[in-house]
């Protein structure tokens, strides 16, 4: 299919052709008819990716900040890595679609093939010819709405939520500053409540378009009258409300708004403004009510809303982002709202760099609404596109799930060690081809089954959402495929039953990314401990860092938590140092009302092992980051290994102390591990029974938690 496409890195804008995106629970599958570009928000993003790095930098001081602690705790290059990662992604455009349903399955049935629906949300809502949308971000088109019409609805929603947080009352006196697309829909908004609307815009084209959309009054910012034409239009007194919608660097909106505004008055922000907002004199005299609009409505943000398809109750909140895009649908339907006369330009989706061209400048056209048209296409159906053709190696894979992680730790160290990579499969046809064209992948795709159902690929790496590690563990086993799965293997014991008898029913091998063990300082530190004979103590102590509930991997059904996500790690990092099964584990947490605290983020583990050993987990969310994230030591013998966050260790040994000057968490190490247990014919370098067990012991901690008692493994 045909999708509008920007290199991040270079600011290059174009066409391509991708797969389709795939569909999963609680999402919509759509065949765009029209899509709007919103000029302000678009120039805003396309500028922004075609700035130089230190330009970037500039737009984002947040993300700036981020890399300098990330260096702080990975090292220079590890981060430069990253950050190469991420500028040299494709990023998808648009936000605002109509179209036909192509198939769906949202948890209502509410949606059927056919039907014609409006769609929202960025990098769902995009200029492509399929979009594959959460349920919550759909709405059906009435039947004498067009598609054209009804491509508006996302700009509508977000100009509706500016009106309703404004609170109108009937002959309420109203001022739009910014008469863009989204100025020019809240003035028809404000008049459909009764409102007398007075704008002001900086072009003279809008002005003039203002009135015609039903401004009582408009002029000119610059005009030396505007000041005593607002005191003549609202009586002396001040607008009763001022609605933003205004994408200025400047502080020049905020501070009109303060001077125009009636006492007690209320200053609506919906644009990307500045917001230096000035004390003294008009929003403390005036005590004005300073309000954000976000949006598209309440859901906005929410990721149980949004991405988990939770509605809110209807009683207690009237408008959320789809009741808000369902009732500017109607406006439009009623005549209330009136669109035709804001289309100035329609362009064939091939054709949409000359519409970009406006946008950015480079063409002087008047310019307000312009629309991206999908013509019939056989070819947008189409989930697998052929990037090139390498020959295939012993080991030929295929990638199910290509984020930041699986690029950076991954896919590099499996074309390093000898993998010919045939197919990568992501949920969003643009990723994959990102991926497919960075890694010289023979194919992309948006489906699991072109890599499954492939005969010629025999081994399958997974770096999907954590609820789907064994469902796609077991399809790859079943077609007897070598399997590496980032961990955690499988998210409660069923699946790790099934897990387990798939496995045991066939040939291939099954490895789980669990790295710390193939770190060069921890087999170093091993080294020392060797047959020694003696039960080991081992102590772990993880600042793992606060993590919001929101974040996917507090999800307990997409990510699991972090006991099962992230604290398998060190359970099977005891394994590799104790050589032995753990047969009873004991966990504590803290107990907190914050809810903001979660409170099996910070916990207390102790494991039994069958030789005698102990392993200790200390694993702490509420910490402080400029402490190293991990320190483990291992007490036998007579001597002391210690670990200080896989950058170096220490050996304690003859009351000396001999320091282990090596790096890295050992994604390396691991991948070429398991390949060359592939091409070697050897046995994996995890044994599944630890594998299981590590798992298992997961499970058995949320267990402990929830009883107060050891449980035996």
């Amino acid at each position: 299919m045909k999708q509008v496409i920007q290199n991040f890195k270079t600011g290059e804008l174009y066409v391509d052709d991708v797969p389709k995106p795939s569909i999963a629970e609680k999402m919509v599958l759509v065949e765009n008819k029209f899509s709007l570009i919103s000029a302000g928000t678009e120039r805003g993003t396309v500028k922004v990716a075609k700035a130089n790095l230190i330009g970037k930098a500039k737009q984002r001081p947040d993300l700036v900040a981020q890399v300098l602690q990330n260096i702080k705790k990975e090292g220079i290059k590890a981060t430069l890595d990253k950050v190469k990662t991420k500028l040299d992604s494709l990023k998808a455009l648009g936000y605002s679609t109509s179209g036909v349903v192509a198939a769906s399955m949202d948890s209502d049935s509410r949606f059927k093939p056919g039907d014609r629906v409006a769609c929202a949300g960025q990098d769902y809502a995009s200029h492509a010819e399929v979009v594959s949308i959460p349920q919550n971000l759909v709405a059906k088109i009435p039947d004498n709405v067009s598609f054209e019409e009804a491509s508006f609805t996302t700009l509508g929603a977000i100009a509706l939520q500016g009106v309703r947080q404004a609170e109108p009352r009937l002959g309420d006196k109203v001022c739009v500053i910014g008469l863009g697309l989204l100025g020019q829909i809240t003035v028809q908004l404000l008049k459909a409540n009764g409102c007398e609307v007075f704008g002001t815009d900086l072009s003279k084209g809008l002005i003039d378009l203002a009135k015609d959309s039903g401004a009582d009054q408009a002029l000119l910012r610059n005009d030396s009258n505007l000041l005593t034409a607002i005191d003549n239009f609202t009586n002396g007194h001040g607008f009763d409300s001022v609605i933003i919608t205004a994408a200025a660097p400047t502080n020049d909106p905020i501070e009109l708004s303060a001077v125009i505004s009636r006492k007690k008055g209320k200053v609506i922000v919906v644009g990307a403004v500045k917001m230096d907002v000035p004390r003294d004199p008009d929003f403390y005299r005036k005590e004005l009510d300073l309000r954000m609009s976000c949006s598209y409505g309440p859901g906005r943000y929410d990721t149980s809303y949004e991405e988990d398809g939770n509605d809110y109750p209807y009683a207690y909140v009237r408008y959320t982002e789809q009741r808000n895009m369902e009732t500017f649908l109607t406006l439009i339907s009623q005549g209330t709202v009136k669109l035709k006369n804001l289309i100035t330009h329609t362009f064939d989706v091939s054709d949409a760099q000359k519409a970009y061209d406006i946008v950015l400048g480079k063409v002087e056209e008047p310019h307000i609404g312009i629309l991206l048209s999908y013509p019939d296409n056989e070819e947008k159906s189409t989930t697998k596109v052929n990037i090139k053709s390498s020959p295939v190696q012993k080991i030929n894979a295929g990638f199910i799930g290509a984020g930041s992680f699986a690029q950076s730790y991954l896919i590099p160290h499996a074309k390093n060690n000898g993998a010919s990579l045939d197919t990568v499969v992501t949920t969003k046809g643009i990723t994959a081809k990102n991926v497919a064209q960075k890694f010289s992948f023979n194919n992309a795709s948006s489906e699991a089954n072109d890599i499954i159902d492939n005969t010629e690929i025999n081994t399958v790496f997974i770096a999907t959402p954590h609820n789907s590690h064994a469902p796609y563990t077991i399809k790859a086993l079943k077609a007897n495929k070598h399997v590496f799965v980032e961990k955690p293997l499988a998210m409660n014991y069923e699946e790790l039953e099934e897990v387990k008898a798939v496995y045991a029913a066939g040939q291939a091998k099954l490895m789980v990314g669990f790295n710390r063990r193939f770190s060069p300082v921890a087999v170093k530190i091993k080294e020392e401990f060797l047959n020694n004979g003696e039960p080991k103590v081992i102590n772990i102590r993880v600042n793992a860092g606060h993590i919001p509930k929101d974040h996917w991997t507090q999800n307990k059904n997409l990510g699991g938590g972090r006991i099962i996500g992230e604290m398998c790690h060190f359970v099977d990092l005891m394994q590799f140092y104790t050589d032995a099964k753990p047969v009873k584990v004991y966990a504590d947490c803290i107990k907190s009302s914050n809810d903001k605290i979660t409170p099996e983020d910070n916990i207390s583990i102790t494991i039994s092992f069958e030789d005698g050993s102990i392993g200790n987990l200390l694993y702490l969310g509420n910490g402080d980051k400029s402490l190293p994230k991990e320190l483990i030591e291992v007490f036998s013998g007579g001597k002391i290994g210690r670990i200080h966050d896989f950058r170096n260790g220490t050996i304690h040994k003859n009351n000396k102390t001999i320091k282990v000057k090596l790096d890295g968490k050992g994604h390396k190490q691991e991948v070429q591990s398991f390949i060359n247990s592939l091409t070697s014919d050897q046995e994996a370098p995890i044994s599944f029974e630890s594998i299981y067990l590590t798992t298992l012991t997961t499970f058995k901690i949320l267990d402990s938690i929830a009883t107060g008692l050891p449980q035996e493994i």
